[in-house]
């Protein structure tokens, strides 16, 4: 009976090593993230490990601030030097602690046009909160990848991290700080409860990624009617009423050649990974005047105008996003071609 591959047990010990805090590789490709392992660098810890290096649960918060440099519209919430100050800070900081903690995950579900994000964190209870917001990804994939996603997370940094470097957030719990251009969120305190504003900036540093991928990123939500796959575009009075129905409540998709992928998990698992193409496509528009009709059947072209004007009674929301790191009309126009050719 033939044995294993030779690689099996050295990959195996890898991993062993990695789960106890000592890995060359992972200390080197950190220290290429700013950060300097003190003593062990847990990697990938399953939930009962993360329990017993002392993780809880921490109750969810909301309501954070969540500033973010490299939108493509409007001024960033911060400038490039005060986002290298703070970088400098949250890694010295990560680097001061003696037990620190990493894992990997992606946004998207769908393998060929995903985000791949590394968490590094002063904590393991950030770790067991962050792990519900990613989607699970082969070991060592984010090792692999050409531009992955980076999270540092300090639980313990000084809440004054921001005004030292004449940034003012007004976050009493901590603050979220997300960089386009750096592929990198910062969260400090309890910002890493705050899942909303986690996916947030999650989702503006991933888009340009998820597009170069050939992924278009959409603030949709997800409707599966028998067969068919619907995707839904409405303000959130219009999905409040509908929540049931859809797969997530969460406004993320990405539409590519290979189907419909979710940003972020459910919680539920019963579901396939990629689902269909659209079949229809549904943009909900409040509109006091009655200037539009109470619906119609749009041309592609059609379909593609009010995607980018994302009409509102009186107000636009271009795509529909309200802080899209790509720019609006190369969206549109990525749109235009995904339902010309469906």
């Amino acid at each position: 009976m033939l044995g294993p591959p030779p690689w099996v047990p050295l990959q195996q010990e890898k991993l062993k090593q990695e789960g106890q805090g000592f890995s060359y590789g992972l200390n080197w490709a950190l220290a290429g993230k700013g950060v300097i392992v003190k003593d062990r660098a847990f990697y990938n810890l399953m939930v009962p490990e993360l329990h017993q290096k002392g993780a809880t649960v921490i109750e969810s918060i909301s309501g954070l601030p969540v500033l973010v440099r490299g939108r493509s519209r409007g001024a960033s919430d911060f400038l490039k030097a005060q986002s290298s100050k703070l970088m400098k800070q949250i890694c010295s900081h990560i680097s001061s602690i003696s037990n620190i903690y990493v894992y990997d995950g992606a946004i998207g579900s769908s393998p060929k046009c995903d985000a791949k994000v590394r968490v590094i964190s002063d904590s393991p209870s950030a770790i067991l909160s962050l792990s519900s917001v990613l989607w699970e990804t082969p070991v060592h994939a984010v090792s692999h990848d050409s531009c992955p996603l980076t999270i540092y997370v300090g639980t313990s940094i000084s809440l004054s991290v921001g005004s030292n470097i004449s940034l003012d957030p007004k976050g009493h719990d901590g603050f979220i700080a997300a960089d386009v251009e750096r592929s990198s969120v910062i969260l400090t305190g309890k910002a890493f409860a705050d899942i909303v504003g986690v996916k947030e900036a999650l989702t503006a540093v991933s888009e340009p990624i998820i597009c170069a991928r050939g992924g278009l990123p959409l603030s949709a939500r997800l409707l599966v009617h028998g067969y068919d796959v619907v995707l839904l575009f409405a303000p959130e009075a219009t999905i409040q009423s509908c929540k049931d129905q859809l797969v997530s409540a969460d406004a993320g998709l990405i539409v590519s050649s290979e189907g419909t992928a979710l940003l972020f998990p459910t919680g539920y698992s019963n579901g396939p990974s990629v689902y269909k193409i659209p079949a229809a496509i549904v943009l909900a528009a409040s509109d006091s005047t009655g200037a539009l009709p109470p619906s119609s059947k749009l041309t592609p072209e059609q379909a593609a105008y009010h995607f980018l004007a994302g009409y509102q009674n009186g107000t636009f929301t271009p795509v529909y996003s309200k802080g899209s790191s790509v720019n609006p009309l190369e969206i549109a126009k990525a749109f235009l071609a995904k339902v010309t050719n469906s």
